[in-house]
């Protein structure tokens, strides 16, 4: 559906948000209610900044895009540069689920459900203020948060583009989820030459060293 400038009564806007630090206990929110638009962006702004890496479902799509309007709108600069990874592409691309919503994925394996709810009708009802509904709202977003960072711990070894782990603290560590419990299982052919191939114990993930093999010949043919 097309939606032309005349037929916009007011433009969209964050409602609110959660997130939390992949590995601590707490889920921050905040909101319209409470916080008010500025401050709620203003503090979002201020974890995009500290982040190295952003994890979310389907965000790179949706929620950056309009978080970062709002930054715009409110005469923000961007946040220092992050990584992201978004585990709906994971799913699309790496498996055939039923359906790849959240929900869904989550389910079949074997990680949680989203908080359910009465639908759109909660949105509207947050937007007339209502304490309840702020309070379901509240929940419903630290579920996504929470069931997010259990989905995250099942697809790791399965996300291609995985920032690495290596390149941020310079060690030899499993480049998806840091571990030092990686052990040499055999060789990886590239166009480029050989490599050791590096399989961890801790997260299953494949990686492969990023010296060349002593023994390799790479040969190259002129077009």
């Amino acid at each position: 559906m097309t939606i032309h400038p005349p037929q916009v009564v007011k433009p969209s806007q964050v409602l609110c948000w959660a997130a939390k630090w992949v590995g601590e206990p707490d889920v921050e929110f905040r909101g319209l209610k409470g916080d008010g638009r500025k401050r709620m962006m203003r503090r979002l702004w201020k974890l995009m900044d500290e982040a190295d890496v952003i994890l979310h479902y389907n965000g790179q799509r949706f929620d950056i895009p309009h978080i970062q309007r709002e930054f715009l709108e409110l005469g923000m600069l961007p946040p220092s540069p992050f990584k992201n990874i978004d585990l709906y592409k994971t799913a699309k691309r790496q498996f055939r689920f039923d359906s790849n919503k959240l929900d869904q994925v989550a389910k079949q394996v074997g990680v949680g459900r989203k908080e359910e709810h009465e639908g759109f009708r909660l949105w509207l009802r947050c937007l007339d203020g209502e304490a309840s509904a702020w309070d379901r709202m509240r929940r419903y977003n630290a579920q996504d948060v929470r069931l997010t960072e259990k989905l995250y711990g099942i697809l790791r070894p399965w996300i291609v583009t995985h920032p690495s782990h290596a390149a941020f603290t310079g060690d030899r560590v499993c480049p998806k989820c840091g571990s030092e419990q990686i052990q040499r299982r055999g060789v990886a052919t590239l166009a480029t030459g050989r490599y050791a191939r590096l399989h961890c114990k801790a997260c299953g993930a494949w990686s492969r060293d990023t010296k060349r093999l002593a023994s390799t010949t790479v040969t190259q043919i002129a077009a």
